[in-house]
């Protein structure tokens, strides 16, 4: 079975994610807002009383090298509610700056908010993407329906995690998680993440895929 990861919004704490992913030479993901990563470091959000903040632009060459990246717009705003012109910005702009930053081809998107229809497929379509990251919880059937709705199995915490990993190791090929790097609040909760990287990777049954391979190959 190939497992495959998506992590988003390009935040300080993916330095650290990173870190553990490569120790186990783990394929991952990354959706970015190129629009946000500033000069310096930045504050993002507050996520349950902590301090969420954004990368540097200038960090993320190095924090995600050797990882797959995709856009999740330039400032993350909800892509059914913005003009056309908007649209096209958030998508086009975003590809370009990333392909540019990375000096690698940028073909998934993930939308911000999950929010999309056929007029937000239209414009990645017309941008050039090859597939983006759909609803959140599903059985993640590769290949799907639609590429530019490709359903991720469930959420890193989810609390059925591992019985939806077993069920996609016996029926699916594939399992799909995703998450945000601020959502491990605390020491025990790394020591956690980092048991389950440990765990898909020692499993000789399965492989880590970046996202690209699947819809180039179309093999699972």
């Amino acid at each position: 079975m190939k497992v495959i990861q998506c992590w988003d919004d390009g935040i300080v704490d993916d330095v650290r994610l990173t870190h553990i992913l490569r120790g186990y030479n783990a394929k991952a993901s990354f959706s970015l807002n190129p629009g946000l990563n500033l000069e310096e470091r930045s504050f993002g959000w507050i996520h349950e009383g902590r301090e969420v903040w954004r990368l540097s632009a200038g960090e993320l060459p190095d924090v995600y090298d050797g990882f797959e990246i995709c856009s999740h717009s330039m400032t993350h705003p909800c892509l059914t509610d913005v003009s056309a012109e908007r649209l096209a910005w958030e998508v086009g702009a975003s590809r370009d700056i990333l392909e540019n930053i990375f000096k690698k081809s940028v073909l998934g998107f993930c939308y911000p908010f999950n929010a999309h229809n056929e007029t937000v497929k239209a414009a990645l379509r017309s941008a050039g993407y090859v597939w983006a990251r759909g609803s959140q919880n599903d059985e993640g059937i590769f290949p799907p329906r639609d590429p530019l709705e490709y359903n991720f199995s469930c959420h890193f915490l989810s609390s059925d995690f591992w019985p939806r990993f077993k069920t996609a190791k016996e029926k699916v090929g594939v399992f799909s998680f995703w998450g945000h790097s601020c959502e491990i609040k605390n020491e025990t909760m790394w020591q956690e993440f980092e048991a389950l990287i440990e765990e898909i990777s020692s499993d000789a049954n399965t492989e880590w895929s970046f996202i690209n391979d699947l819809f180039i190959d179309g093999s699972v």
